[in-house]
């Protein structure tokens, strides 16, 4: 079975395939028949058809997650393409291909395309994918009366209760982007212990996130400085945050970093970053500064390997405590 995640908005489009990962794993324990592959790697093409095409030992169905079809080389998207049309995995009930595209928003108003999907070849892995005989689910980024929406939903899964003059001050505070959104409806939803959450609480607290240690967490990650980072993650604790907390607080930041450095690389100057990334103008400042210390080839590698260890915990493979030494250790070294 064929199916294709895509669009702007990531938070959403990542809880999806980290729910649909879980639910594999959950009946197919040998861990052999699950792959993961991103096509914008050199050879990663052929070593996703040999996943899926191998014989296995054991009675369990295929699960392959294809990450950036869109940034794959031309020969690796024209192999997909192929692969795609002749393999008949799009009815094939023992294979599954979760096939994953992170987009940004096409800001030509003349354009036809919603997405920048990059040259033909990328256009046209983009057409066969939506195309009727594949199960598509877009991630459209949420504002006003949905992203409102999704904050009381939010909040509720998180056990806390909120007046609406609240969840108006989230939205209008941190916009769009749902992973700071999610970690401050936890923090909220943390302090408050069920009382109910009003337009203070998030003055306070969302605040206080914006102003904590880590940015000065980064900047030891920055200049290789484990001693001082594992400073500033314990001082956090003591204040009260979790693990888990710490460790969404450093994949928003890093982030933030990536699209900020990838905007500073596509030339975009400071002054124009708000109006495309709509982050908090501190946040904003605060990133724009940190991004001059890392080049982006390093962001990506870091990022991605935060979400590698965002799952792990998610299913059960690793400890927080220990991920937030790993990263601290992996980042530094």
């Amino acid at each position: 079975m064929l199916y294709f995640y895509y669009g702007a908005e990531t938070f959403l489009m990542r809880q999806k395939v980290n729910y649909e990962i879980s639910r594999y794993k959950a009946k197919h324990q040998s861990g052999l028949n699950f792959g993961r592959f991103d096509l914008a790697k050199e050879g990663a093409f052929e070593k996703l058809k040999n996943f899926v095409d191998s014989f296995s030992m054991f009675a369990e169905k295929k699960l392959a997650v294809v990450e950036n079809p869109l940034e794959a080389p031309k020969e690796a998207q024209e192999k997909l393409l192929d692969f795609i049309g002749e393999g008949g995995i799009s009815k094939d009930e023992e294979r599954f291909l979760i096939i994953v595209q992170e987009l940004k928003l096409n800001e030509d108003k003349r354009a036809k395309e919603k997405y920048i999907l990059g040259g033909a070849a990328g256009k046209d892995v983009f057409k066969k994918l939506t195309n009727k005989g594949v199960n598509c689910e877009e991630f459209n980024i949420l504002e006003g009366v949905k992203l409102e929406a999704w904050i009381k939903k939010e909040m509720q899964e998180s056990g806390g209760q909120i007046d609406n003059s609240a969840v108006k001050k989230i939205a209008a505070f941190v916009g769009s982007d749902l992973w700071q959104v999610h970690n401050e409806v936890n923090k909220l939803a943390s302090f408050k212990a069920g009382k109910l959450i009003v337009g203070d609480d998030v003055d306070a607290l969302v605040r206080s996130k914006i102003e904590s240690d880590i940015f000065k967490t980064i900047d030891a990650l920055a200049a290789r400085n484990k001693t001082a980072a594992f400073k500033f993650l314990y001082r956090d604790l003591a204040k009260g945050e979790s693990e888990i907390s710490l460790l969404g607080m450093l994949v928003y930041q890093f982030r933030n970093l990536l699209l900020v450095k990838s905007q500073i690389e596509q030339g975009t100057p400071f002054y124009g970053l708000e109006k495309k990334l709509k982050m908090h103008p501190f946040v904003l400042r605060k990133t724009f500064e940190q991004a001059k210390n890392f080049s982006y080839t390093s962001l990506k590698k870091i990022y991605e390997r935060l979400m590698e260890i965002d799952l792990a915990i998610k299913s059960g493979q690793i400890e927080p405590g220990v991920a937030l030494d790993l990263v601290v250790g992996e980042i530094t070294s």
